[in-house]
């Protein structure tokens, strides 16, 4: 909205010690700002998002930041997918049964993998935001406002103009998919006594569905022996969670979703120690005598009730601009975008503000840097990250440093490029003594044909059968899957 951005702002370092509010975003620079022209619309929608129940709780969100740091320690692995652009279309049984059973299976094939939980955020319910390069585009010749994601405007061309009440319009397509997410993991959809029921849809290549049964089979077996010797826990093999995400872009939206809460019960933290102002002197040296107390445990804190996890982009990361600003106060575990633009010092700057207390597994960082470019950075980033004494969630996201056009200016990605960002990035950390905690996917679960290559082979010739996107190129089911095995078979050290 107009009067967000400011001429001047304070030091990154200023923002790290300064009151923080939901709102004080408002007093930094902002990139991606919107323009509203109704500021009486504006008002009436965001009065409403500040009234309507939060989506999720602080409950759920502790469960996941209580995850994320077992994925920070290695004990977990992270798996993140889903669209680049959600539409409020998406917002139908069928959408959302196919992307739920797609992250069930490839979580399942990651446990095979890895030997180690995995934990499943989907980019849905909530990712109705977009960043664009510019405001405006070239469709047949004209200039038209670039289309920014459902919570602002529609992708066709009569619907670009600016629209507020699709603020609102995007907290109920969120909650009403959420809740059809929960009703549908309260009634088995992710019970584990019966995987062949998360069907492989569009998956039909023969080998593909070999190493899924034979995955499966074993599940089974293990279930039969456990049923047998009385120790089948079936509680908790019948459901598992899902936890939701997007890019926190619109900060209006954000801001009228953040509540003050009461801590809950599976709230971790380190206590915080505390010295004195004023020291006290020894009697029996005349010395300065440190005075350090334990502060009283805080009751109450800021969350963004709009999704379990939020991420900034690498387009708005900027230390001592908005979008930081916010991050840094909720409770939320947050992501980061790293890229090529990167520097060391941005990266360490960002952690101390957005992570003061250090906090393990509160920030995940999101590698994207591309397959030509992640031999020479990620490294560096490793080492800086390392001497801050911060302890992080690694997590590669191999879509975004990857993208390209074809000669036909359709935008793609390569499934091999993909996977060689993936495997370069697994290896890299193993050599510096790291690991990588997890990977960030968009993702179908329908046969779309956006990213080249795979085992089928697409071409950029067969891109135009199934293009379905709005925004970025997402790996179709059989794409997705096929990474997963991939990544499994890194892990498990095998060549499949």
């Amino acid at each position: 909205m107009n009067g967000h951005q400011r001429d001047g702002a304070g030091a990154a370092n200023g923002a790290s010690t300064s009151e923080w509010s939901p709102s004080s975003w408002r007093t930094r620079p902002i990139k991606q700002q919107v323009i509203y022209e109704d500021h009486s619309a504006v008002n009436k929608a965001l009065t409403k998002l500040k009234h309507v129940p939060p989506i999720v709780t602080a409950t759920e969100i502790w469960k996941l930041r209580r995850a994320l740091a077992e994925v920070a320690q290695g004990k977990a692995f992270l798996l993140q997918g889903g669209d680049c652009a959600e539409l409020f279309d998406y917002c139908n049984d069928n959408a959302i049964d196919s992307k739920i059973k797609l992250l069930l299976q490839m979580s399942l094939v990651l446990i095979w993998g890895g030997n180690k939980p995995v934990v499943r955020i989907a980019r849905m319910a909530g990712q109705y935001a977009k960043p664009r390069s510019s405001p405006m585009e070239t469709v047949d010749g004209k200039q038209v406002p670039s289309f920014r994601g459902d919570i602002l405007n529609g992708y066709p061309l009569d619907q670009r103009d600016i629209d507020p009440d699709r603020l609102v319009q995007a907290y109920f397509h969120s909650a009403a998919t959420l809740n059809y997410v929960r009703a549908e993991l309260a009634s088995g959809i992710a019970d584990l006594h019966k995987p062949m029921e998360w069907h492989l849809g569009h998956v039909g290549d023969p080998e593909l569905q070999r190493k899924y049964s034979t995955i499966v089979d074993s599940i089974s077996e293990s279930l039969r022996f456990m049923r047998t010797v009385g120790a089948d826990t079936a509680g908790q093999l019948e459901t598992v969670d899902l936890f939701t995400s997007h890019e926190g872009l619109l900060l209006e939206y954000e801001e009228s979703l953040t509540r003050k809460l009461k801590h809950p019960s599976n709230r971790n933290v380190p206590l915080i120690m505390k010295t004195a102002s004023a020291p006290k002197v020894s009697p029996l040296t005349g010395g300065a005598m440190t005075d350090k107390s334990i502060q009283e445990p805080e009751t109450t804190g800021y969350y963004n009730t709009s999704a379990h996890f939020l991420w900034v982009g690498d387009r708005t990361r900027q230390p001592d601009h908005a979008h930081i600003e916010y991050f840094r106060g909720i409770e939320n575990p947050v992501g980061i975008k790293v890229g090529p633009t990167t520097s060391t010092a941005d990266l360490t700057e960002l952690l101390d503000i957005v992570n003061p207390r250090k906090e393990v597994g509160k920030v995940t960082l999101i590698t994207r840097y591309g397959e030509g470019k992640v031999d020479e950075l990620l490294p560096q980033h490793i080492e800086a990250v390392r001497k801050t004494g911060h302890t992080v969630v690694w997590q590669c996201d191999p879509m975004h440093g990857n993208t390209r056009s074809t000669t036909s200016g359709i935008k793609t990605r390569s499934f091999a490029s993909i996977f060689s960002e993936l495997a370069s990035a697994l290896r890299i950390h193993k050599e510096c003594g790291s690991f990588l905690g997890g990977v960030h996917l968009e993702l179908t679960g329908d046969a779309v044909t956006e990213c080249t290559g795979g085992s089928q082979g697409l071409q950029d010739e067969d891109l135009s059968l199934r293009y379905e996107t709005f925004c970025d190129p997402r790996l179709n089911e059989k794409q997705a899957l096929e990474l997963a095995f991939l990544v499994a078979g890194s892990q498990r050290g095998d060549k499949a």
